[in-house]
């Protein structure tokens, strides 16, 4: 059993960042697949960033790209979410999630357990 717990959300400006943490208990992050959702309010849920098995590789969805980027404590067993030049559109919950290693899809149902999200909201 994986208990993760999220942090770091708040009310930010267009253009401004935060960072998203997610500590872990009851397995290592780095022997899983640990990734990033968002929901929007009647929105699906969607994955916005993933890293694999290893913590070498990452994948972030285009709208993302270049700005988000996903990353691994091994000492601490957290995993991050640097959101930078945050837009009106990144507002959402943000989950995160871990699945089984080898797992490459970035799907909800692909993931066995989940935080209880934490808010993000970007105003102009």
């Amino acid at each position: 059993l994986v208990q993760l717990v999220e942090s770091g959300g708040g009310s930010v400006q267009a253009g401004g960042s935060l960072r998203l943490s997610c500590a872990a208990s009851g397995d290592t992050l780095s022997n899983l697949v640990v990734a990033w959702f968002r929901q929007a309010p009647g929105i699906a849920r969607e994955g916005v960033a993933v890293i694999y098995s290893g913590g070498t590789e990452t994948y972030y969805v285009d709208s993302v790209k270049g700005r988000f980027t996903i990353s691994l404590d091994n000492a601490q067993n957290t995993a991050y979410l640097q959101m930078n030049n945050l837009q009106l559109e990144d507002t959402a919950m943000y989950y995160c999630a871990t699945g089984d290693a080898g797992l490459r899809r970035l799907h909800e149902d692909s993931f066995n357990y989940w935080g209880q999200g934490t808010q993000v909201t970007v105003s102009s």
